[in-house]
């Protein structure tokens, strides 16, 4: 496939609010692999070859380990992930697919039980921003 525009040449500007995001995820109670995984699984749901490539390797940069990303497609049936890990996916998936059933109480309430509202808002906002960054790398073709 042929890339499309380049965005970050054409309008730098355009991904400022994109960094202070990522900026914002460095400094979140998450860890870098809480991180990685969060944007590996909204990358492998929304196809985006790019971005699971490099969360991949940051990933593993990071300490996780080449068995656990093999198994995260099925985190589920899995027992390599811990409870708090499988929220966080559970989450991940819940917002990524929102127009399905959207983020359940369910599920919240989960995450309540674990996480506190600090830990909440900054796994939102990471799903938010891997999100954002898929449909920019699908729709640019980025490479």
């Amino acid at each position: 496939m042929e890339q499309r525009v380049n965005i970050y040449q054409s309008e730098p500007k355009a991904y400022e609010g994109m960094f202070a995001l990522e900026e914002f995820l460095n400094k979140s109670p998450l860890s870098k692999q809480q991180i990685s995984l969060i944007k590996i699984r909204a990358s492998q749901i929304n196809g985006c070859a790019y971005c699971i490539n490099m969360h991949t390797e940051e990933a593993v940069k990071a300490g996780e380990t080449y068995q656990r990303l093999h198994m995260l497609n099925a985190w589920k049936e899995s027992n390599l992930f811990s409870d708090e890990e499988k929220v966080m996916l559970e989450i991940t998936e819940k917002v990524t697919l929102i127009n399905q059933n959207g983020l359940t109480d369910k599920t919240y309430q989960s995450a309540q039980n674990l996480f506190n509202d600090k830990t909440i808002i900054a796994i939102i906002m990471a799903i938010t921003t891997i999100n954002a960054w898929n449909r920019i790398a699908i729709s640019t073709r980025i490479e």
